[in-house]
């Protein structure tokens, strides 16, 4: 397979990658990075220590290009890290933060154990207050991953990789960092904003015990409102405002002020729901008014460090460059991203549909591709299945323990991008990768945020209810069942196209690669794809709401991205998807 570096791994810091606040929604002066060079060892579970082996670049898989190893964890192995730094104490607490370690880990500091985490995709931290020292301090973190032998969350990683199937990885990788904190910190804040009752409601979490506190919005540096915040919550009068749309994307920051703290955040004032058209078919809509959602399937891998951008710079790049083409979402595939990348959607102005991570067992074919892919999507209710304890063993998802960390892990999602301005969709199951018990998922969404709209089942095995009847449509001729006025669920076509187009030099597998249709031409793949979005643009006024597009970059042996997997090359002429893309809305 052929090494392929993005052109951000050029201008990187090397010495100090992903320097930049990691956590926009929830910021403190206090920040030490601690990415960088570690030493790290790869040995059996069973095995003694036997020493470290070379450096790694944190926060980079081992397996992956920039980490500078390459080399992959199995589920036999543990994998080692260690370094050291200086540190002089500021404040009466310092926490240990790490964006994410895929899957299980164990940290010391200076001998002492200080924590432990289960779960790949969130960010945890521990109170290292009394195991951190004065000057020169010792950081272990010992991690193992299941990888697919186990049933936890882990996405399109796979141990045999290839066609819509990944390398796997493991360990860290998002940024470790410390900060200095207060005894009694905030450790959460919750914003929701109501642009119908023209206010901003603020609640907060204490580390000890509930204080009172203040907060101070702001309109482009200049005072907006303000209000006591008592017992933990306050309601904010935003009086005028603007709305936030991914046309004027309109950003408020604000401070929040208690004893001994004092933090930023930012909000926007949007609304998203569900209603009828002025022809009475049910829509999507944004700030009350019906509004479409072109997007594009987004997986969030880069050739040089798969889950782990180069640069914050990388991420603004395809954000920017899907913007620029014309498209208004992303759907965030079977990922959870750095913080830092939900940010850039809010200020750039991007929707964001947000699939949870897929587990559950090794998938039979049969319900996930073969009976789906060959259906056309007006008969899939006539093939729905009940994905619920009769059909555990048909998804996958026999195993008990993986089915509550489902729910642990969903829980963790939701509560870390509730603040996301630009988060209208949550996806929790995608074609029966590990499906089950989707009306219950969808009572346990909606419960947790009430707020965005949820599609409880993207593609098939549609349980007849949620938010949205989602389509996926690759193999077959476009067609849907026929609108009913009566079902309150807008139709989306919630993944299709995938066409291919190979760029030789810039292709990670050319031997063997994969795409839904295959095109060797740079003519006659733009003309298939204007073919593509008028059906796409028939089908608005029938009552189709959204479309995602498969996808924004290549992956591997996947080659239908608008771009290449290294980011090197735009595939389509970008004037004429903006050109296309402008006639894809309501």
């Amino acid at each position: 397979m052929k090494k392929l570096l993005t052109p951000f791994a050029e201008t990187m810091d090397k010495n100090l990658p992903l320097n930049d606040y990691p956590r926009p929604q929830m910021t403190r002066k206090s920040f030490i990075n601690l990415n960088g060079l570690w030493d790290y060892a790869i040995e059996k579970k069973d095995a003694p220590f036997g020493g470290y082996q070379g450096k790694i670049l944190v926060p980079y898989s081992p397996e992956t290009i920039l980490s500078g190893v390459e080399k992959i964890v199995t589920d036999e192995d543990k994998l080692y890290y260690r370094r050291t730094f200086e540190f002089h104490k500021t404040a009466e607490k310092v926490l240990l933060h790490f964006g994410a370690v895929d899957y299980e880990c164990m940290v010391r500091l200076n001998g002492k154990i200080v924590g432990s985490h289960t779960g790949g995709y969130t960010p945890f931290s521990f109170d290292v207050t009394d195991a951190i020292r004065e000057g020169n301090n010792e950081i272990i973190v010992e991690v193992t991953d299941p990888g697919d032998k186990g049933t936890q969350a882990r996405g399109k990683q796979s141990s045999k990789r290839g066609g819509i199937w990944y390398t796997p990885q493991s360990g860290i990788w998002q940024t470790v960092w410390l900060e200095e904190v207060c005894k009694n910190n905030v450790e959460r804040i919750k914003l929701t904003p109501d642009i119908d009752a023209g206010t901003l409601t603020v609640e907060l979490t204490f580390a000890e015990s509930v204080e009172s506190a203040r907060i101070d919005v702001f309109d482009k540096g200049e005072p907006k409102a303000s209000a006591a915040i008592v017992d933990g919550k306050a309601v904010v009068e935003m009086g005028e405002f603007s709305c936030w749309s991914p046309e004027d994307p309109y950003l408020y920051d604000a401070k929040i002020t208690t004893s001994c703290d004092e933090v930023g955040t930012y909000f926007g004032m949007r609304k998203f729901s569900i209603g009828k058209d002025k022809e009475g078919i049910s829509r999507l809509f944004l700030n009350n008014k019906p509004y479409f959602h072109n997007g594009l399937l987004d997986q969030g891998y880069w050739s040089d460090g798969m889950y782990t951008p180069a640069s914050d710079e990388a991420m603004i790049y395809d954000i920017q460059k899907m913007k620029d083409m014309g498209f208004n979402m992303l759907r965030k595939h079977i990922k959870i991203e750095p913080l830092r990348w939900y940010y850039h959607c809010d200020r750039i102005g991007m929707l964001v549909w947000q699939d949870m991570i897929n587990g559950g067992g090794i998938y039979s074919n049969f319900p996930i591709m073969i009976r789906p892919a060959f259906t056309l999507a007006f008969l899939a209710k006539r093939f729905m299945a009940h994905d619920g304890e009769k059909r555990y063993k048909y998804f996958s998802r026999e195993d008990e323990k993986g089915r509550q960390e489902y729910y642990v892990d969903a829980e963790r999602m939701i509560d870390l991008l509730y603040n996301v301005v630009s988060l209208s969709v949550w996806v929790p199951f995608n074609e029966g990768w590990g499906q089950f018990d989707a009306v219950k998922a969808y009572d346990f969404f909606k419960q947790r945020d009430n707020t965005r709209i949820i599609d409880h089942a993207s593609g098939w095995h549609d349980q007849g209810i949620g938010d949205l009847n989602s389509f996926h449509i690759y193999f077959t001729a476009m067609q849907f069942p026929k609108y009913d006025k009566n079902d309150e669920r807008p139709i989306v076509l919630s993944e299709f196209g995938g066409f291919s187009m190979q760029i030789k030099g810039h292709m990670y597998n050319e031997e063997k690669f994969f795409g839904y249709r295959k095109y060797y031409e740079q003519e006659k793949f733009e003309k298939a794809m204007e073919k593509l979005f008028d059906k796409v643009h028939d089908r608005i006024a029938k009552g189709l709401s959204a479309t995602v597009y498969t996808e924004v970059s290549d992956v591997e042996d996947e080659c239908n991205g608008l771009l290449s997997y290294d980011r090197r090359v735009v595939k389509i002429d970008e004037d004429l998807m903006r050109k296309i893309n402008e006639r894809i809305k309501l």
